[in-house]
């Protein structure tokens, strides 16, 4: 699973400038190929707002969020051998021509 991190442009703004709307035409064009490759299994923006529940006595806070660069945007689910490989297909990913993060995480099955 790739979570992604930081970036100028995002989904929720992607029609406010040209710089992120070519942003967005960037991502599609990467998610794209990634899917006719068949490597995709699901993957969605997220919203930039939510709720955090925290401890044993349940209480809410609005937003999950240190630093808006540390917010996670979104996550994509691939299809990958190891780790490894999982690496080497993200390096593709627009988010690093906006010093964004990407995060790989492998899925543990139960």
């Amino acid at each position: 699973m790739y979570l992604f991190r930081g970036g100028e442009n995002h989904a929720s703004n992607a029609k406010d400038s040209e710089a992120a709307a070519k942003n967005m035409q960037a991502w599609m064009a990467w998610m794209g190929d990634l899917a006719a490759k068949g490597i995709t299994v699901g993957a969605d923006p997220l919203q930039p707002t939510g709720k955090q529940v925290t401890g044993s006595k349940k209480v809410v806070t609005d937003g999950p969020f240190v630093e808006a660069k540390e917010m996670v945007g979104g996550y994509l689910i691939v299809n990958a051998k190891d780790i490894d490989e999982a690496v080497e297909i993200s390096k593709g990913c627009p988010i690093f021509a906006e010093n964004g993060k990407l995060e790989v995480r492998p899925i543990q099955k139960m």
